[in-house]
């Protein structure tokens, strides 16, 4: 290696772990900041992020990458990955970072106290501000192309707007058949009673170190929207309990498990640097849906957890592991995104892509955004929408100003379907191991195909390498009508 090269690393790793800092400093705001330190976090998270955006845009950042003579495959990623870092972040001034930064950490609160409210108007100054921020960063990124696309770099790079919408549109009729098919036959029974929420939080926690989630490296914690944060050595999870509604915890845990495992199986080489963290959102959210839905949600398991929630909770109203199965996979009108089953979940996300497109484009306003979501929704699914937390208000993203994140949720579960097929291949034995609750050579393939590469590859190549094809919407589709065609006898 140069001198260059290890000067850059040295930089690299210093930023990297500034970067973590400003992460946690964000996990202590969702979860035990007292409510009249929100003005004093933005302006702590304005500073930090403008250290940061001094040192990505450092001139020196520019000539080691110039003299810099890499060694191998991770040299060359990590110069891949700086470079496009070091790009992106000269084209952004210094102030609207640090505006963006300051912005968005006090629009958080201002979100979710109009969400309790359910008062739209509360937070719609707020959010004009956030998107006026984020249209500038947009143009000033894309330099005179589609600002949608040059925001949606953050989050999936090398995708397009135009990609994801022919994906988007092979699977919106497929699922919306399937979804109007299930919803004329006879629903599975839900659950009854009240659910102690100590007793939600004691076997959430069970299921997350079974999922492989490393505690000695991480803790769980409760917040208003749950999210992972932080990789390597410090990775944390948040969940959220309901007392009629003990689902919610328990598989919000396990999608945020996906998340916090995939950074904690990240290469320990690549600590602190570039390549320490995943490959991109929809890879990342592969990983949580896969945890979640295909492994969290199949008869295997759900056999397995029906004997711990008896164990946990009594009598609850449903009568065998069968039974409950169906229950956990129960397709259901409703409102919530992250409580929508697998059916209809990405016509939530489909819904939201199309909106925020308009928004950053400008041919939708945020006068007329309570409207447009209110009227889209009653047409994709059949009924309206009764108060705003139950709409527009429901999502945290936009407050914190993640324009271009929606759609990596959708194209995860693309991704997630694909390697659950290469899973079933790899592992025959699969739905015996789930059934005594053995999660470990699942989790183990996730491990060595995806997650110990980090940022190593770009996106798609980290699944077609992992499953052997090209990933296409094809395998998601069919697992989704095996499934529940199965469940609900069509």
């Amino acid at each position: 290696m140069s001198r260059a090269y290890d000067a850059l690393m040295a930089h690299a790793r210093q930023t990297e772990a500034l970067a973590q800092i400003a992460g946690r400093l964000g996990w202590d705001q969702e979860t035990v900041m007292p409510r009249g330190a929100a003005a004093q976090r933005g302006e702590e998270m304005a500073a930090l992020e403008a250290v940061l955006h001094a040192r990505r845009t450092d001139p020196r950042v520019g000539e080691w990458l110039e003299a810099a003579e890499p060694d191998g495959a991770e040299a060359e990623a990590n110069l891949r990955l700086i470079r496009r870092s070091h790009d992106r972040a000269r084209k952004v001034p210094g102030e609207l970072a640090a505006e963006l930064a300051r912005t968005t950490s006090v629009a958080q609160g201002i979100w979710a106290e109009a969400r309790a409210a359910d008062d739209f108007t509360a937070f719609a100054p707020t959010l004009e501000r956030v998107l006026d921020l984020k249209r500038q960063e947009g143009a000033a990124l894309a330099n005179g192309g589609d600002p949608y696309d040059a925001l949606l770099q953050d989050y999936e790079p090398g995708m397009t707007a135009g990609e994801l919408d022919a994906m988007f549109g092979a699977l919106r009729p497929r699922l919306a058949t399937l979804r109007d098919r299930l919803l004329e036959r006879p629903a599975p029974a839900g659950l009854q009673g009240r659910f102690d929420e100590a007793a939600q939080m004691k076997l959430t926690r069970l299921i997350a170190r079974i999922f492989g989630y490393d505690m000695s490296r991480g803790r769980v914690d409760k917040a208003v929207h749950p999210f992972s944060s932080g990789s390597g050595n410090d990775v944390r999870i948040t969940t959220r309990t309901d007392p009629a509604d003990p689902f919610n915890c328990l598989y919000s845990t396990i999608h945020e498990v996906g998340h916090a495992a995939y950074e904690q199986n990240i290469d320990p080489a690549y600590l602190l640097t570039p390549l320490g963290a995943g490959a991109s959102m929809g890879v990342h959210e592969s990983q949580s849906r896969i945890y979640e839905n295909q492994l969290g949600r199949s008869r295997g398991f759900t056999n397995w957890l029906f004997t711990q929630m008896q164990e946990a909770f009594g009598d609850f109203g449903i009568a065998d592991a069968e039974a409950f199965y169906a229950t956990v996979n129960r397709v259901h009108r409703g409102f919530i995104r992250t409580e929508a089953d697998e059916v209809q979940y990405n016509l939530h996300v489909l819904m939201r892509f199309d909106l925020e497109r308009e928004l950053i484009a400008g041919t939708l306003d945020v006068a007329d955004l309570e409207e447009a979501w209110n009227s889209r929704f009653e047409a994709d699914f059949g009924y309206p929408v009764d108060r705003p937390s139950n709409g527009v208000l429901q999502d945290v993203h936009w407050s914190v100003g993640l324009f271009g994140y929606f759609a990596t949720y959708t194209l995860g579960n693309v991704y997630a379907g694909c390697l659950h097929e290469a899973i079933r291949r790899a592992v025959p034995e699969l739905d015996a191991q789930l059934a005594a609750g053995d999660l470990s050579a699942a989790t183990g393939w996730l491990r060595d195909n995806v997650q110990r590469h980090g940022g190593l590859y770009e996106p798609r190549e980290v699944i077609e390498r992992a499953c052997g094809f090209v990933p296409n919407e094809g395998p998601l589709l069919d697992y989704l009508d095996a499934k529940f065609g199965g469940i609900y006898g069509l």
